[in-house]
């Protein structure tokens, strides 16, 4: 009778603590599936470094031209004598 006992106080034991291996292992797959696609979002929102060296290139060349239009504006005042 003690040895019966003993059988179903280990068996539910090992139940339960199965059990909550299971639901441990199924929240890690859901855990893992929610991160590859908040990389996937992610991925989206950002820029590329070949981006954002284009977007600066261009913002450069129009700082260059401004510059060059500057100076000749400073330069025909001071032809004018301004």
């Amino acid at each position: 009778m003690e040895l019966t006992l003993w059988n179903v106080a280990l068996s539910f034991v090992v139940a339960v603590i199965g059990y909550v291996l299971k639901e441990k292992a199924a929240e890690l797959n859901r855990l893992s599936i929610l991160l590859n696609k908040t990389r996937e979002e992610v991925a989206k929102e950002y820029v590329t470094k070949v981006e954002v060296h284009a977007d600066i290139n261009r913002v450069m060349n129009r700082l260059e031209v401004l510059d060059a239009k500057l100076d000749r504006l400073i330069e025909s005042n001071r032809v004018r004598g301004i």
